[in-house]
């Protein structure tokens, strides 16, 4: 007649963590990404940032319509 006593917070907590590790494996496969796809990626970026580089005309950052001053010029107290 005497059953086995069960008691229900271990079990509530065991059965949450399964859940929990369930989940991890889902989100694991669905957005993980191996070593190897990391380091292809990286390559890729920094081989077209290289790229882009080489193909950057020199003085291209600067502001070549007023001369290349990029600051505005001080009026002068002198008269002409």
């Amino acid at each position: 007649m005497a059953g086995s006593v069960v008691n229900l917070n271990r079990f509530r907590k065991k059965k949450l963590r399964e859940d929990k590790a369930k989940q991890a494996e889902i989100n694991r496969v669905r957005h993980g990404r191996t070593q190897a796809q990391k380091d292809r990626e990286r390559a890729d970026r920094e081989r077209a940032a290289r790229m882009l580089e080489g193909k950057r005309l020199e003085g291209a950052g600067e502001d070549v319509s007023d001369g290349g001053s990029p600051e505005p010029a001080e009026p002068s107290n002198e008269r002409p």
